[in-house]
């Protein structure tokens, strides 16, 4: 299946085929060298494979695994390397992982040589579904994630679901965390879909394909998040802050899970713990106050009148946006925490 994002000069491809892993040499024929970015914990046997399709040009970068080595630090790494590997706008770079390694590779692509050609091949559920299309990029600063960044589309996205089978039970969990972001403010069918909680290879597909067509509807509609990529966020707000400064070592779509608990209300809230209980993704999390929502009011999302900008949903497909007060977001996020 191909989805076709359409940004006019921007306008790319989302390729969502089982084994294109092997198949997307020919992607690379133009270029010269192809620099590709992977990190420690993925298997290194999917950069090897990519590596083996460009048909001997690949150059492979390997960072440390982590959301907490999404930074300066590894940008300058990479950026170097790419110097010392002499790439030119000749060349590309293309990630090979998750959405730490997919954010941090686009952001070296946009700024070297003011940008050069980037490719996305995910390997997890979450950057499938969600960042390894759009277009954003960049790194944490000053415990706050992604504050610094830009928005560069990628030529093209190659999303092979086969790879997923290396992936760890609690990783899926996350991805579907994303998915159902989605559905929760989009899409009533999706979302009773996943409510069943398990699902085949055929249904996994099934998510991934409609999660990209909601997200390309979105980005079309809105490339830098000036109105509806808004919704986007749901869940984020409130999560951001939990993966940061909570108490507990969480994945971001566990996070994820818990602020779009803190940011639903009525039936929908009900309906949205159900289905987090039946992935096995959390609804609750131990924290304090104080700490999360010092990340909270420091997002990029503050909308500098001391209000936040918070997605709502209300009722399952639908959302509304609404500045927030730190007060009205502290009685939300103490929804959400655990009596200990």
């Amino acid at each position: 299946m191909t989805i076709r994002v359409n940004l006019a000069e921007s306008s790319y491809d989302i390729q969502i085929e089982n084994n294109a892993i092997d198949r997307c040499g020919n992607l690379f024929d133009k270029y010269n060298k192809v620099f590709i970015v992977t990190d420690s914990g993925v298997p290194k046997e999917y950069s090897e494979r990519v590596a083996k399709s460009a048909n001997g040009k690949a150059v492979v970068f390997v960072m440390k695994r982590g959301e907490e080595n999404k930074n300066f630090v590894t940008l300058m790494n990479i950026c170097n390397d790419m110097l010392t590997n002499g790439l030119t706008r000749k060349d590309c770079v293309c990630a090979v992982g998750g959405g730490v390694v997919g954010d941090i590779t686009a952001f070296a692509a946009s700024i070297y040589m003011r940008g050069i050609d980037f490719y996305n091949f995910p390997t997890t559920l979450l950057s499938m579904v969600d960042s390894s299309s759009g277009g954003k990029t960049g790194i944490d600063f000053g415990n706050v994630k992604n504050v610094i960044g830009t928005f560069y589309q990628p030529k093209k996205v190659i999303i092979d679901p086969s790879v997923l089978k290396t992936l760890s039970e609690r990783q899926v969990r996350c991805g579907l965390a994303e998915a159902l972001k989605m559905a929760a403010t989009f899409d009533s069918k999706l979302f009773d879909f996943m409510s069943k909680g398990s699902f085949t290879d055929g249904e996994m597909q099934h998510i991934i394909e409609r999660s990209v067509e909601l997200k390309k509807s979105i980005v079309e509609k809105d490339v830098k998040e000036k109105s509806i990529r808004k919704s986007l966020n749901f869940g984020h707000t409130i999560g951001h802050g939990i993966e940061v400064a909570g108490k507990e070592s969480r994945y971001h779509g566990e996070c994820v899970a818990i602020g779009m608990v803190a940011m639903s209300s009525g039936e929908a809230r009900s309906r949205i713990i159900k289905t987090l209980s039946k992935l096995g993704l959390p609804t609750d999390a131990d924290f304090d106050t104080e700490k999360v929502m010092g990340a909270i009011v420091h997002d990029k999302k503050a909308t500098g009148n001391g209000k936040i900008s918070s997605v709502i949903v209300d009722r399952i497909g639908e959302y509304r946006i609404e500045d927030l007060t730190a007060e009205e977001l502290t009685k939300r996020l103490n929804s959400i925490k655990r009596c200990t």
